[in-house]
């Protein structure tokens, strides 16, 4: 970074944000007669239409701004959200649903914090992280981005490539699926030359095939719907022990995804909003919010459906009762299921291959496709989401492809490496890892979030007042301990000193970094004794709230 000069908005008459950069050299530059520092992934940008009959709100107008909460919501159906909601229902029943309905809650406030900053800003959570933090916390932080985005990544690759191998009955291996969904993602990714309402169509559509398929296996189960509104609004889990405890965990760790937060800070800049009217940036973060409650109420719905499913058709069978069955109806699955009385283990394999033994095979086929739209949707997200980090990290000025090419071949090589090596059958262990993976990498962006949006010489009037701040602070505190919890209940399992060891060590490490990330964040909310004085070696100087986000090269914002 730069500490050549600064850029500062201050509120102007009638409510206008005027935007100025000041350089070394005294030189002010207005915002509007510059380029855009950071170029979007969408070169389209959708216009507002202007309603001047209906002031507070306008359906046009929502319309306009409809499609980044959407396209965002689809980290909340993921395959590896899918699998969580069939294990929560197989394991715990109903008893769980509480949980998924304040997971969305809390998420759906933590995505608020992210389009704000992207609002407001004009640039995403990866953008504002390059520009504010050090070089080796920033380089970091994208590393760990960049290993959030690759297990992800290999949940959803891997997610479309068994819903190949279900509907082909077996005859299209697991590295072929990965195959075919590598192959598909790079034809789909070039949809937006053709139109961005184009492209949010076609994933409108993959969420609409999701609602169609769960809410059929819904239809065809039939689920209790007293026992559905108990477990969803009243918050208790009778009789519940580890088991269910753990899953209640893998719950609130399979909805918030680190890699969504730079995702939909990003997406938002795909409306134009002239960010020197208040009254401009005010209406678009109130458009995005409403239109997230809706995306993601959509994507509660879907999960519902899921942990619904199966935990009315399998909560409290044995391997033994499921083996029976299957081989009744002649199943070619039967093999899949020991003959011992253990509860049945379910993913999102064995999760079709169990609809299919008891409500016949239209039931598996149709299970099968909602998870190859869960898995495509969710792999061209998160493509995106590499694209906007490694972009926003690295500035990187590569041709488009290239660009692609880089981030897809970043997330599918493992991936297709685990294909090859793994057999379809064998895939719970791995998702669990993966699942850990993503919990570890959480706070690396909650806490740049909450930091960047508790900051005025970024937010100006937009910044997170003392309420959200406590708010936003607690949340982050609680969904990090419980994936902290999540992760320690996985290493104790592994049951080998040696594994202790390392882990001890790269915890020790991790701690450390979650530590000056949050010490940062601490002082930007406003627990200024923290700053100790003058810190030049950690980058910080008399009022670090400042230096923090006002240290930006003015030459470097004009020739980016």
């Amino acid at each position: 970074m730069g500490s050549g000069g600064s850029k500062k908005e201050a509120p102007g008459d009638d409510g206008e944000v005027v935007t100025t950069v000041c350089n070394s050299a005294g030189a002010i530059q207005s915002a509007e007669s510059m380029e855009e520092p950071f170029t979007t992934y969408f070169d389209e940008k959708i216009p507002i239409p202007e309603d001047e009959v209906q002031s507070w709100f306008s359906f046009r107008k929502l319309w306009a701004f409809t499609g980044p909460g959407f396209l965002m919501s689809i980290a909340y159906l993921d395959p590896g959200n899918i699998e969580s909601d069939l294990q929560s229902g197989a394991v715990a029943g109903f008893k769980l649903l509480w949980v998924l309905m304040l997971a969305t809650i809390i998420g759906l406030l933590l995505q608020r914090l992210a389009a704000r900053l992207g609002v407001v800003t004009g640039l995403h959570l990866a953008e504002v992280c390059n520009r504010q933090y050090q070089k080796v916390p920033r380089i970091i932080l994208w590393l760990m981005i960049e290993l959030a985005i690759v297990g992800s990544d290999m949940q959803e690759v891997i997610g479309s490539a068994i819903a190949i191998n279900l509907l082909s009955v077996g005859r299209i291996p697991l590295w072929g699926g990965v195959l075919i969904t590598i192959a598909d993602t790079f034809m789909f990714l070039f949809l937006d030359k053709y139109g961005l309402r184009k492209l949010e169509a076609f994933f409108g559509f993959l969420i609409t095939i999701m609602a169609l398929t769960f809410g059929y296996e819904y239809i065809t189960v039939k689920p209790d719907q007293g026992q559905l509104l108990k477990g969803m609004f009243f918050p208790y889990c009778q009789g519940c022990g580890t088991p269910q405890l753990e899953q209640a965990v893998g719950i609130v760790g399979a909805v918030i995804m680190p890699h969504n937060m730079y995702l939909h800070s990003a997406l938002v800049k795909s409306r134009q909003v002239n960010r020197a009217k208040k009254k401009e940036v005010q209406e678009a973060n109130k458009y995005f919010f409403i239109e997230s409650c809706i995306a993601l109420f959509i994507s509660f719905l879907i999960n519902i459906f899921v942990v619904s499913v199966f935990a009315e058709a399998f909560f409290g069978k044995t391997n033994e009762q499921v083996l029976e069955t299957c081989m009744n109806t002649s199943s070619p699955y039967s093999g899949l299921f020991p003959p011992n009385n253990k509860t049945l283990e379910v993913d999102i394999y064995k999760g079709g291959v169990v609809l299919g033994c008891y409500f016949g095979p239209a039931a598996l086929y149709i299970w099968a496709v909602g998870i190859l739209a869960a898995g495509q949707s969710s792999t061209m997200t998160g493509t995106y989401s590499g694209q906007f980090v490694m972009e926003g990290f690295l500035n990187l000025k590569w041709s488009r492809f290239a660009r692609v090419l880089l981030t897809r071949s970043i997330a599918i090589t493992p991936t297709l490496l685990v294909a090859i090596f793994q057999d379809v059958e064998r895939l719970t262990g791995m998702n669990d890892f993966l699942n850990v993976l993503q919990s570890l990498q959480l706070p690396f962006a909650l806490i740049p979030v909450l930091t960047f949006t508790s900051l005025r010489p970024v937010m100006n009037d937009f910044a997170n007042e003392l309420g959200w701040k406590i708010a936003g602070g607690v949340l982050i505190l609680i969904v990090c301990c419980i994936n902290m919890y999540f992760v320690v209940v996985y290493v104790m399992a592994l049951g080998h000193v040696a594994l202790y060891v390392v882990s001890a060590v790269i915890c020790i490490a991790y701690l450390c970094f979650v530590a000056y990330l949050s010490w940062l964040c601490l002082i930007a909310l406003g627990v200024s004794f923290l700053s100790c004085g003058q810190t030049y070696r950690l980058g910080f100087k008399t009022h670090p709230e400042l230096f923090l986000l006002n240290n930006v090269d003015a030459d470097s914002v004009v020739n980016r």
